[in-house]
């Protein structure tokens, strides 16, 4: 896979909704509550958090995308991909496509999973997802492809819940209809240790925003 970097640092960094969108106030919604009272719960919050902010991202729709229609490797796509089974709660779907979106240089995808690991109590396996994420960070960076900014993957109210779900310190999940969108993905039942796995369809994008 070919050694890539995305744009999204988590979590001070990361591309934030514009407040204009919904009238929401996101600078609130944003300011992480009190430090939670073990080190596997704040990891969990820290991931909720992360995996919002990256279907905020203007560019999310257009990685989906190139998912579906190119067959060259798209780590973007593939970290967004994955933040949408995570808050479908598809959680072995996720870790899939996030090592997939690691392996093609996504620092924020082996984020995510060092965060995935900890929330678990695997502490050995997030220090070593921890470690592939800085030298992602610090790797060289190839030439970015350009992608279009459009309106949000989701729409504007259920991000805004996302991160109010986040904020209050509860669970993240999708509203049932976007849920269903995700859980009627096809399936790849040919991986040993995942099963199952949740494949990109040509209509995701568009059934999101329907």
């Amino acid at each position: 896979m070919s050694a890539g970097r995305d744009s999204l640092h988590l979590p001070a960094r990361a591309p934030r909704p514009r407040p204009e969108d919904t009238g929401v106030c996101w600078e609130r919604l944003l300011t992480a509550p009190r430090p939670f009272p073990s080190e596997h719960l704040q990891a969990a919050h820290e991931l909720d958090l992360a995996t919002s902010l990256v279907l905020a991202m203007p560019t999310a729709a257009a990685s989906l995308d190139l998912l579906v229609d190119d067959r060259r490797i798209h780590p973007e796509g593939a970290l967004v991909l994955g933040a949408l089974l995570y808050v479908a709660h598809h959680r072995d779907g996720a870790q899939f496509w996030w090592q997939f979106a690691a392996g093609g240089g996504s620092y924020t995808a082996a984020s995510c999973l060092s965060l995935l690991h900890r929330s678990l109590g695997e502490f050995l396996d997030a220090e070593v997802w921890r470690r592939q994420a800085e030298t992602l960070a610090v790797g060289p960076r190839p030439p970015q492809r350009v992608l279009e900014a459009r309106a949000t993957l989701l729409p504007s109210g259920v991000l805004a819940e996302l991160l109010a779900l986040c904020h209050e310190g509860l669970d993240v999940k999708l509203p049932p209809r976007l849920a269903a969108v995700v859980h009627r993905l096809p399936v790849d039942c040919d991986d040993p240790e995942y099963g199952e796995l949740p494949q990109v369809s040509s209509t995701l994008v568009r059934d999101l925003a329907g």
